[in-house]
């Protein structure tokens, strides 16, 4: 299935799911908005979980990536989706999850997983409104000796996050996006 059209059941799936809603809410960036993306709420339903592993390995493959991560939560079941997709396309991705700030006990670690210095990595979330906590992710995996060869987001809400990436030199793709006024559609097509 080409990734356009997983894109496609991904947004109907949003819409069945709840995943995406209409209302005022408040963004973790402080920006108000129209609607709401909550990744988790299709990244942990099966066929959802399946979709995204499904269509990012396919955005990843031929990009010579030996590992995925991302910042937790939202990045947390996509990272382990894509993983396990690697795994069984027979191409394995490590997956690594960066946490908010380096733990306070044990080793201290700011970043979970099997990465390796020296990896070419992707940086994965569920949505990219301002970057933030994306831009923490790239900064952790540049700080452990990784290179970011790319950087993908289900939704990306063009709020400067992806604008400011592609200015700092990353390959940024989404599944998604939403206009200024919240109507979200595959990226690539018009309306929805």
């Amino acid at each position: 299935m080409e990734v356009s059209s997983i894109a496609q059941r991904i947004l109907q799936l949003a819409r069945e799911r709840r995943a995406l809603t209409y209302g005022d809410y408040t963004l973790s960036s402080g920006q108000k908005s129209s609607y709401y993306f909550d990744g988790r709420r299709l990244t942990l339903d099966p066929e959802g979980s399946y979709l995204v592993g499904r269509a990012f390995w396919q955005m990843l493959d031929g990009a010579d990536v030996q590992a995925i991560g991302g910042p937790t939560l939202g990045a947390d079941p996509i990272v382990t989706a894509v993983a396990l997709t690697s795994h069984l396309e027979g191409k394995p991705m490590a997956a690594f999850i960066v946490r908010k700030e380096a733990k306070a006990h044990g080793m201290g670690q700011l970043i979970e997983g099997p990465l390796e210095e020296g990896s070419r990595v992707a940086i994965v979330d569920d949505s990219c409104s301002t970057g933030g906590s994306i831009f923490h992710a790239v900064e952790a995996a540049e700080a452990a000796g990784c290179t970011v060869v790319k950087v993908l987001a289900i939704l990306d809400r063009h709020q400067g996050g992806s604008d400011e990436l592609r200015r700092r030199g990353y390959d940024f793709v989404c599944l998604l996006e939403a206009n200024p006024q919240g109507k979200v559609s595959v990226v690539g097509e018009k309306g929805s």
